[in-house]
This record gives structure tokens, C-alpha cells and sequence, in this order.
């Protein structure tokens, strides 16, 4: 049976290095930009968005002056702040940079990246998973961005890590919704214990394939607006 979607998801808890509670709620808004939750030309109040999330309304005004800074809303006097539009041209070439970076950076961890290291990474990537079971998208994108950018950052170059996290801040999957509803947003989560394992097992050529298979699906099924669970996934 495919998981409901809910109108008010709740604060996803993040993992990883702690971070301070405006991030949290930024990371959670810019979760929901990437998830639909919040769509673009929509204004939205500090106090209402605390009021969905569940938190007070001075780290949401934090946040979201954060996120006027990173030109994902904009602010709107008296009123609040508007999510920002990306056109599918902008969509186009972020996907296309990051498949320039993170397809060939995650293929070299299959050689260069400590075991271990790896598998600090598993609790991530099922986490996506039981995001996707429940079918709670802010929590799913929360944790699909620090599963890539932890793995990127095996890689040893934090430029690296930080160009790929502003073009996923900036990327639009709007498809997921209807992943949801399908019951079929569970099987594409599991790609990132599948790139696990191949990543363990030093396979470069299966990294290689799921990788771009994963990425594809950045502007195919994940980004389309009515999604067919019949459609195939685009390749990047």
C-alpha cells in the first residue's frame, strides 16, 4: 500500500556533525524547496511555516534569511518571503555538472575509500529508505543530501563538496510525490545501498552504472511533475 502524503511533515532530526538549530531548520526548509513542499511563487510567514513544523518562529526567521542569502526565496515585505522559481533549462545544467562531478568522484572511492568509512554510511542510506517507506520527503531529501555529500567528502576535497551541496540546494524533484503514491519512491531509495555495496566490494564498473542510473533519475522520474510508475528512469 503506497504511504500517504502528509500536508505538515514534521522536522526531520539530522545526523551527522551537530548542527545548531537555525541550521536544522534551514536544512529542513531547503529539504522541502527540493521536495515541493514549498512551491516556487508561493509566500510564505515565518510563523505560519513554525506553526506546520512545529518549532518557533525565530529560527524559521533565521532560516529563511539564510536562504534569501542562497537566492531560494525572496523577501517580500509585510508578507514574508517567496520561494524562488528554477526554470527547466537551470534544472538542465545543474544535473548536468553534477553528473560531471559526482559520477566520476564516487567511481574513484571504489579504489581509494576506506571500508570502514563507507560503512559509517549505511545507517544514511537506509534512513532514505525508511523515509521512503513512510513516505515523509523532507526527511528523504534531508538524508539523500548528506548520504552524497558524506561520500563525496571521502574524496578529500571540500570545494568539491561544496559545489555539488549548493547545486542539490538548488535542484527541484517534484516527481517524488507521485513516487509516493505509486509505492514506488522505496525501490529507487534502495540505489544507495546498492552504490554501497559496490563501493565495498571495489566494483568501479557497478558504481559506474548505478551511480548514472541514480542521477538520471534527477530529471526523469524524480523531477517530473505527474510521474508514470510505468515510465522507465531517464539515464543522465
Amino acid at each position: 500500500m503506497a504511504a500517504q502524503r502528509t500536508s505538515a511533515p514534521a522536522l526531520p532530526t539530522l545526523g551527522g556533525k551537530k548542527p545548531s538549530y537555525r541550521e536544522s531548520v534551514a536544512d529542513a526548509l531547503r529539504a522541502a524547496l527540493i521536495a515541493g513542499e514549498l512551491r516556487p511563487g508561493e509566500v510564505h510567514s515565518a510563523p505560519a511555516l513554525a506553526t506546520r513544523f512545529g518549532v518557533s518562529a525565530t529560527p524559521v526567521r533565521e532560516a529563511l534569511l539564510d536562504l534569501a542569502k542562497e537566492g531560494l526565496v525572496d523577501t517580500v515585505p509585510n508578507k514574508g518571503f517567496r520561494v524562488t522559481a528554477v526554470s527547466e533549462k537551470q534544472l538542465d545544467e545543474y544535473t548536468h555538472i553534477r553528473s560531471l562531478i559526482e559520477i566520476p568522484t564516487t567511481v574513484g572511492l571504489a579504489t581509494s575509500a576506506d571500508p570502514a568509512a563507507l560503512e559509517a554510511l549505511r545507517p544514511v542510506a537506509q534512513e532514505i529508505v525508511t523515509a521512503a517507506a513512510a513516505g515523509d520527503l523532507i526527511a528523504y531529501v534531508e538524508a539523500d543530501i548528506r548520504f552524497h555529500l558524506g561520500l563525496l567528502g571521502l574524496a578529500g576535497n571540500a570545494h568539491l563538496v561544496e559545489v555539488v551541496g549548493d547545486l542539490r540546494k538548488r535542484s527541484r524533484l517534484y516527481g517524488l510525490h507521485a513516487l509516493v503514491e505509486a509505492g514506488r519512491l522505496e525501490a529507487s531509495a534502495e540505489e544507495h545501498l546498492e552504490i554501497l555495496d559496490a563501493l565495498v566490494a571495489g566494483d568501479e564498473e557497478a558504481v559506474r552504472a548505478v551511480m548514472t542510473r541514480h542521477l538520471g533519475h534527477v530529471r526523469g522520474l524524480w523531477a517530473a511533475e505527474d510521474s508514470d510508475a510505468d515510465t522507465p528512469p531517464a539515464t543522465a
